[in-house]
């Protein structure tokens, strides 16, 4: 299978309770599935300026029920797109829960972190074992750790890949 799902590090960017999936990516730019323009319109309607800053690893931090909303797996592609490695929040709406395990975003529901944890911080998570450390204060969070089979799903890319990669394996 795959190279287990190892720590995640980045800037947190903070957002509050309720961002549902119209602004994670508007429904206005849900005319294509390709990451890369995903991307281009990624949080603005709840920060202008998200997709323009975002790097490679960062993690966005947020409230209650994130992704909530319509059942939109264009949201979590275009958070992937954009570079966010994960989210931690207090809660998710069930169907961007799902969706983003299935395409490979790692998510987090901690509400001690999600809550603690401002923005602009340096965030790592360790997917194995649930532990979110922001390493701008020195605290250190528990979240419930992934199991195994989430842990390769997620590494390899989400359910699509780690489908076909057991298939393979057992051919």
């Amino acid at each position: 299978m795959a190279k287990p799902l190892g720590r995640l590090q980045g800037r947190a960017w903070k957002f509050g309770d309720h961002i549902d999936t119209d602004a994670i990516i508007p429904a206005r730019h849900c005319n294509t599935a390709d990451p890369a323009r995903l991307a281009e319109h990624c949080m603005e309607d709840a920060d202008p300026s998200f997709a323009g800053r975002v790097a490679p690893g960062d993690i966005v931090v947020a409230g209650i029920n994130f992704g909530c909303g319509s059942s939109r797996e264009v949201a979590p592609i275009a958070l992937q797109a954009s570079g966010v490695a994960g989210v931690v929040a207090v809660s998710f709406a069930r169907i961007f829960f799902r969706n983003a395990i299935n395409l490979g975003l790692p998510i987090f529901e901690c509400p001690a972190a999600a809550t603690a944890i401002a923005d602009g911080d340096t965030v790592a998570i360790e997917p194995a074992s649930g532990v979110i450390h922001d390493l701008t204060t020195g605290a250190t969070y528990q979240a419930e750790p992934f199991p195994e089979f989430l842990l390769q799903l997620m590494a390899l890319g989400g359910l699509h890949s780690y489908v076909q990669a057991r298939l393979a394996a057992h051919e």
